[in-house]
């Protein structure tokens, strides 16, 4: 079955360089271990947890947040394009059950987000694309996200991780 393709709309881009080898980043965008150190953690009191992670053209992956009220945040997509070390692709949407048992409920339109990693000497930069937002206030709300994760994933390299 495939996956709708995102529509025209608003798009953002964050260009950062972190210190850290290239490998080291990719690594960090699509291994659990380092997915959980960084991705989502923008806010104290979110706690990661990586429920499928296929990194593959075609394959999936989720990301559960529950919040201290017991609602659960989901995060989900499938990857379009793989190339190790450089490139990655894949779509992006959230959902959220509100209460344990209930069906959850679809809080924005599928995104697609473009990485690409480039060498820098010891140092990698990265340039990050998502687009198809369908509001100036969706694409905001994203810029806020990413941004927060950025700055922890350039601790997390920093820690020597």
């Amino acid at each position: 079955m495939a996956s709708p393709t995102p529509g025209p709309g608003l798009s953002l881009q964050i260009k950062r360089t972190f210190q850290a080898p290239r490998e080291k980043v990719w690594a960090a965008w699509t291994e659990r271990k380092g997915l959980e150190q960084w991705m989502c953690r923008d806010v104290p009191t979110h706690d990661p947890k990586y429920t499928e992670l296929d990194v593959r053209p075609g394959g999936r992956y989720a990301i559960e947040i529950t919040q201290p009220d017991g609602v659960i945040y989901r995060g989900s997509g499938t990857f379009r394009e793989v190339k190790p070390p450089e490139k990655l692709v894949f779509t992006w949407a959230w959902s959220r059950t509100p209460e344990s048992g209930k069906d959850p409920i679809q809080e924005e339109t599928e995104t697609l987000v473009t990485v690409q990693l480039f060498e820098r000497g010891n140092a990698t930069e990265m340039l990050f694309t998502h687009e198809g937002f369908d509001s100036e206030a969706a694409r905001e709300s994203h810029n806020k996200g990413w941004t927060g994760c950025f700055e922890v994933l350039a601790k997390y390299f920093e820690a020597g991780k």
